[in-house]
């Protein structure tokens, strides 16, 4: 095990681990004194990309009311830290447009009250409604007009990918990435972030969790998700229950493990670089997803064979939710 190490984003120094903000406005969740402490231990200990979301929680409190409480608390942090935040997105739907895009960038900006600068900004979801080349146009001229300093994309496949790098520089691309999730590997989509040279945002490398579960009870709220429902539960209970006695194994927490995984994807077959995202609500369990965890190429063969032999069930969103938007 090592402690964490570095890359770069926007021409930034960052740390290789990132910190998703999204259970941190979520109902059950921590109090904003809690979660500042949550950040702040995280800060502390190398982790300065973080990622929040205008809809994570609700209008009145999300990610970016909880950012301009810490920057309000520390605000010598706010230069430290590289912010990336999604946005252009109501009710499960995006809303990409020219006039969706700019109504969002400017609420974002005006709940941070200059406490912090939004350093990339990206729609959540690709709108099937706009056209790539538009939305793109418009975030490029935010950057230009100083309301973001540069731009992601979210959820995107490779030919709308390719037509965005056409349109403006993309600073990012944030996928979801995981030892069960690795389209990305396959759908050209991280062929042409290597080739482009832009850094890979792997969101839910805890597949939403699934990998710390042990029975269906504890589910929760997360059984809206269909491969938290009925049979596929059953079968995916049993691929959780593999990667957390292959973490007992290594000696390491499941959660090491799975972001562990991420990282060394980045270094198989001329990957672009993959910065894991895991989120977390308690400070030791942030300070401790920031150790890397070197695995062996036996590990990792033996993590593919087991994670193909209980291949994941289920699919990734309601098919009522998933209709709102393409990739």
């Amino acid at each position: 095990m090592t402690t964490l190490s570095t890359t770069t984003l926007v021409g930034r120094t960052i740390g290789t681990t990132g910190l998703g903000l999204m259970q941190m406005n979520f109902p059950g969740g921590p109090t904003t004194e809690e979660a500042i402490a949550v950040m702040k231990a995280a800060l502390d200990s190398g982790c300065n990309f973080w990622n929040g979301g205008e809809f994570y929680g609700t209008p009145e409190n999300n990610s970016l009311h909880l950012l301009h409480a810490y920057f309000t608390k520390y605000p010598n942090d706010a230069p430290k830290v590289v912010l990336s935040i999604k946005g252009a997105y109501v009710n499960h739907a995006p809303d990409c447009s020219p006039e969706g895009i700019r109504r969002s960038v400017d609420r974002c900006n005006a709940i941070l009250a200059g406490t912090k600068t939004i350093d990339i900004f990206q729609c959540a979801r690709v709108d099937k409604n706009v056209p790539i080349e538009t939305s793109i146009g418009t975030l490029k001229e935010l950057v230009a007009e100083g309301k973001i300093g540069a731009i992601g994309v979210s959820e995107i496949g490779a030919e709308k990918l390719a037509r965005a790098i056409k349109s403006a520089p993309i600073a990012a691309v944030e996928v979801e990435v995981s030892l069960v999730e690795k389209d990305i590997f396959t759908n050209g989509v991280a062929e042409l972030c290597a080739k482009h040279g832009i850094p890979i945002i792997g969101y839910g490398p805890f597949v939403r969790g699934l990998v710390f579960l042990k029975s269906a009870d504890e589910a929760g709220i997360l059984a809206m998700f269909p491969r938290f429902q009925g049979e596929a539960l059953e079968i995916n209970l049993k691929l959780a229950a593999e990667i957390q006695r292959m973490a007992a194994a290594k000696g390491c927490s499941v959660a090491q493990l799975c972001i562990s995984w991420v990282k060394q994807m980045s270094k198989r077959g001329g990957n672009a670089e993959i910065i894991p995202l895991p989120g977390s609500t308690n400070q030791a369990r942030a300070r401790a997803n920031l150790v890397d965890v070197v695995l062996t190429e036996q590990e990792l063969s033996d993590i593919d064979e087991v994670v193909g032999r209980y291949e994941i069930a289920g699919e990734r969103y309601p098919a009522a939710m998933a209709s709102n938007w393409e990739t």
